[in-house]
C-alpha cells in the first residue's frame, strides 16, 4: 500500500513538471519570440530592408553567377545592397581608390571624380589618391563626409606605355610604405572612366577582377592574351579562365600588395628581356589571375564601354569614356 502511495505521488509530480514545461512556460516563450520579430521588423524598417527568406529556385538564369572554382560573379539581380550593408557598414572600413592622371589625362579626373562621389561606395569611408604629374590641376571636388583626396607627385612620361607599365610598381611601393595600416580594401582604377550606377559593398572580396567588356561573349583562344614563351605573362592557347580588364584591380590591401609585386617583378624580368607584353600590364594580371584565382568577380556591368545595355548587361555602373587617343597620348 505504501509503495503504491510512493508511485502515485511521484507520477503526480511528473505531471506537474510536464505541465510547468509545455504549458506554464509556453506564454513566456511565445512572449519571447514576439518580442524577437518586432525587434527584427523595426530593425528592417530602419534600414529600409525587407525581411524575406532567399530563394534558391529564382534568380539570374541567363548568365554565369558563379565560376568553376565557387567565385561569385556580380550582376544584377544577383545581391542585396541594403543586406550587404547591414553586414559591412557596421566594420567601419575604409576604402582607398588609387587613380593615375598623367599628361593630358588629367582632363578626366573632374568627371570621374564627380561620378564616384555620386556612386561609389556611398556611406563608407572613402580615400582618393591621385597619381599626377600636376597636382595643381586636380579640379576642386566637393567630396562628401568620411572622404579624402591626396594628391601623389610622380613624374610623366613620354611614353604612354610607360605610364602604364609603372602602375604596379608605384601602387605595390604606395601600399607598403603608406596604405597598409590606413585601408582594409583598395580599388585601382583608370581615370578615362565613369560611373553611372552604384558600386558597393557587393563588390568586396579578398581579390576581385573585372571582366572584359569585349571579350565576355567570346572563346578563351580568341583572348588576346600574351602568346609569346618569352613574357612571363605567356599564357598557352588551351589555357585561361576568363579575360580580365587591366582597369580594374581591388581587393584586401594586403592582397592587392601581392598581385601588383609578382607583376612588378615579371614586369622587370621582361623588360631585361627586352620583350613588353602585348597589353602590358593588363597582360600580366591575367596571367596572375590564371594561377591565383581572384575571389569574386565583377561581370562586364563594372567594366562596359559606352551607355548602351545589352540584354544581359542589364545596367551600367562603370564605363570607359571615348576619346581620340591620338590626342592625349604622348606617343
Amino acid at each position: 500500500m505504501q509503495q503504491n502511495i510512493h508511485l502515485f505521488v511521484l507520477a503526480l509530480v511528473g505531471c506537474v513538471v510536464v505541465w510547468v514545461i509545455f504549458l506554464g512556460f509556453t506564454p513566456a516563450w511565445i512572449s519571447l519570440n514576439e518580442q524577437l520579430e518586432k525587434r527584427m521588423l523595426a530593425h528592417s524598417r530602419n534600414c529600409d530592408m525587407p525581411l524575406y527568406s532567399p530563394s534558391f529556385l529564382e534568380g539570374r538564369k541567363d548568365v554565369v553567377t558563379v565560376t568553376p572554382w565557387l567565385a561569385p560573379v556580380v550582376w544584377e539581380g544577383t545581391f542585396d545592397k541594403d543586406l550587404l550593408d547591414t553586414i559591412y557598414k557596421p566594420k567601419n572600413i575604409t576604402v582607398a581608390m588609387t587613380v593615375f592622371a598623367v599628361g593630358k589625362y588629367v582632363q578626366f579626373l573632374k568627371d570621374f571624380l564627380e561620378s564616384a562621389e555620386s556612386y561609389f561606395m556611398l556611406g563608407y569611408r572613402v580615400h582618393y589618391y591621385v597619381f599626377t604629374d600636376q597636382p595643381e590641376a586636380v579640379p576642386m571636388v566637393t567630396l562628401g563626409s568620411d572622404r579624402r583626396l591626396t594628391k601623389v607627385k610622380i613624374p610623366g612620361s613620354n611614353r604612354w606605355q610607360e605610364i602604364t607599365l609603372g602602375r604596379m610598381e608605384r601602387i605595390e611601393n604606395f601600399i607598403e610604405t603608406q596604405l597598409i595600416n590606413q585601408a582594409d580594401y583598395i580599388f585601382c582604377l583608370d581615370v578615362d572612366t565613369k560611373f553611372y550606377g552604384h558600386w558597393g559593398a557587393e563588390t568586396l572580396s579578398r581579390t576581385v577582377a573585372a571582366v572584359h567588356f569585349g571579350f565576355f561573349t567570346r572563346s578563351r583562344d580568341a583572348f588576346t592574351y600574351e602568346r609569346r614563351p618569352e613574357s612571363q605573362a605567356y599564357i598557352p592557347y588551351g589555357e585561361g579562365d576568363y579575360y580580365y580588364g587591366g582597369a580594374m584591380i581591388a581587393g584586401l590591401v594586403e592582397e592587392v600588395y601581392k598581385v601588383t609585386k609578382t607583376c612588378r617583378m615579371w614586369l622587370e624580368i621582361d623588360k631585361v628581356n627586352s620583350i613588353e607584353a602585348v597589353w602590358q600590364e593588363e597582360s600580366h594580371l591575367n596571367k596572375y589571375f590564371l594561377y591565383n584565382k581572384p575571389t569574386k568577380l565583377l561581370s562586364p556591368e563594372y567594366l562596359w564601354h559606352g551607355t548602351y545595355h545589352t540584354d544581359v548587361v542589364k545596367i551600367v555602373r562603370f564605363t570607359q569614356v571615348w576619346k581620340d587617343v591620338s590626342k592625349v597620348r604622348p606617343n
